[in-house]
């Protein structure tokens, strides 16, 4: 491992942009981070590599203001400064986006961004610098739009923008394509390239290593709160940046054979208006999930999926009965409850707030998708809870105090694999799942991937929402690909590509069903 070179076009004597010396932050269970020091250049695109839990989002939180540190000593531009709050770091020109967004839902895009911004700018300012923004860089937002109705990835992109319009000299980025379709991704870093050209620098956070290596003139490694190495990701391979991060390779996905029982999961012809002026109608929407497969939906965030979502976990009970089948039973009238009696288990794309209650212990949490645990008279049997969650801990390797741990103390990553563990072990027969892997380290989406593997084999039908193409592709055996509220028709693993998807997510499948019919017919 070496340090790497200072970045084109930047001063070689001049002071770093951040230098972080023996930055020290515990918690009463957990120390943090244990006297890291990092130093990032003018003009460098700098990773920030960890598993789950390494301390990465806490030392970024403490460059930013939000948490403040133990001990050690922030500097910027060689100016030793004390950081108190975000509105502090905002004035210093550090920008950040966070994994979990922090954004109110009540208010419009553009009001979101407004509140980060100089307020000598008027609203209509700001939503015609977010409209020229996102054109700029291809990020399709609409600033008079609330929040509450976006999807992560929109969110995240409404983050994204609200960083770019500070002109920031350090830009922090905490998983910032983990909802990003291929396309957007290189227009990301097209644009995040510009940015460091210009002389911006970049803290980048993320758990795609080919992305890293792609991206990033250089690389400093956590693991357990402490810094164990600097290199030039460049120089290195997936292996060795893996080996770097959790201490081994994340293991191979296993082989299996499919063998198809009988359809689980039957949409015939779903058509749903929206439930507000900013949703997506749903239109004729026809797929099939059979007992041991795994099918993808591909698509960019904001075509539907959350539409769908809602009307196949039964938080939307408005599509006629026929038109979802799970288990050979009309369910489009059942509620969440009832829909699980039938097998269908649910993993939400948002972890805190849906996929789990943020202030109750793992333990309790059981409790919002299983029953068992609840004995006569409505008394709750506590000791079945903590040996259950426990058992999840164990068997997903969540990084947890315990089963009485609240689910918000817990890294996005550790939390993903309790809420993926909890439907997981309850052994479902239906297992929809959105973004599984969303935020998780290399060795911790192996895992999830070989346990989804695995319940597959066993028999369970399993439907996975993802806009990770590489996801999609190595665990799915069929995809479809959603659209502006419609979805293609059904495409065999063998004979997706990542251009043909890609060309899908447009809509234009019925122009490439055509063009292979045709070419068909010559022959």
């Amino acid at each position: 491992m070496t340090t790497s070179p200072s970045p084109a076009g930047t001063d070689a004597g001049a002071a770093p942009r951040l230098q972080l010396t023996g930055i020290t932050k515990a918690y009463p269970a957990v120390v943090a981070n244990s006297e890291v020091s990092l130093t990032v250049q003018p003009g460098e695109i700098h990773a920030v590599l960890g598993e789950n839990g390494a301390g990465k989002s806490t030392l970024m939180k403490i460059i930013y203001g939000a948490v403040k540190p133990d001990a050690g000593t922030v500097r910027m531009d060689g100016q030793s400064v004390v950081v108190r709050n975000p509105q502090e770091a905002r004035a210093l020109g550090i920008a950040m986006v966070f994994q979990h967004f922090s954004l109110f839902d009540t208010l419009t895009v553009a009001e979101n961004v407004w509140l980060g911004l100089d307020k000598s700018l008027s609203l209509a300012e700001v939503s015609r610098r977010i409209e020229t923004t996102t054109r700029e860089y291809g990020l399709q937002l609409d600033p008079m739009r609330p929040v509450h109705t976006l999807g992560v990835g929109e969110r995240q992109r409404v983050e994204i923008v609200r960083s770019l319009l500070t002109d920031p000299r350090l830009l922090i980025l905490d998983e910032p394509t983990s909802v990003l379709t291929p396309q957007a991704v290189e227009n990301l870093f097209v644009t995040l390239r510009r940015l460091a050209a210009r002389g911006c620098s970049i803290l980048y956070i993320s758990h795609k290593l080919h992305e890293i290596r792609e991206l990033c003139t250089a690389c400093t490694v956590l693991r357990g709160g402490k810094v164990t190495g600097v290199c030039d990701p460049r120089q290195e391979s997936n292996a060795s940046l893996s080996r770097l991060m959790i201490g081994a390779e994340p293991p191979a996905l296993a082989h299996r054979e499919v063998v198809l029982g009988a359809t689980v999961l039957d949409v015939r012809d779903l058509s749903l208006s929206r439930e507000d002026q900013f949703g997506v109608d749903l239109q004729q929407i026809a797929l099939q999930v059979r007992a041991g497969e795994v099918v993808g939906i591909a698509g960019v965030s904001g075509n539907g999926q959350k539409e769908l979502l809602y009307a196949l976990s039964g938080e939307d009970t408005r599509a006629p009965a026929a038109a979802i089948q799970v288990a050979g039973q009309g369910a489009g009238r059942l509620n969440t409850a009832q829909r699980r009696a039938l097998g269908l288990h649910f993993v939400p794309e948002e972890r805190l707030g849906r996929g789990a209650v943020p202030a109750l212990s793992l333990a309790h949490n059981l409790l919002l998708t299983r029953k068992n645990a609840v004995g006569r008279g409505g008394w709750l049997q506590l000791h079945t809870l903590r040996a259950q969650a426990a058992a999840i801990i164990e068997r997903f390797k969540v990084k947890a105090s315990g089963p009485g741990a609240a689910a918000q103390s817990l890294s996005g990553g550790n939390l993903q694999k309790f809420i993926v563990g909890r439907e997981v072990a309850a052994n479902p027969a239906l297992l929809i799942v959105s973004q599984p892997t969303w935020g998780v380290d290399v060795g911790a989406a192996a895992q999830i991937r070989g346990e989804i593997l695995k319940l597959a084999g066993n028999g369970c039908a399993v439907l996975v929402v993802s806009e990770e193409l590489e996801e999609l592709f190595d665990i799915c055996d069929r995809l479809y690909v959603m659209a502006k509220g419609q979805i293609s028709p059904p495409l065999p693993r063998a004979e997706a590509t990542v251009a043909l998807v890609g060309q899908w997510m447009s809509g234009l499948w019925s122009e490439s069903v055509r063009t292979e019919g045709s070419a068909h017919d010559q022959a």
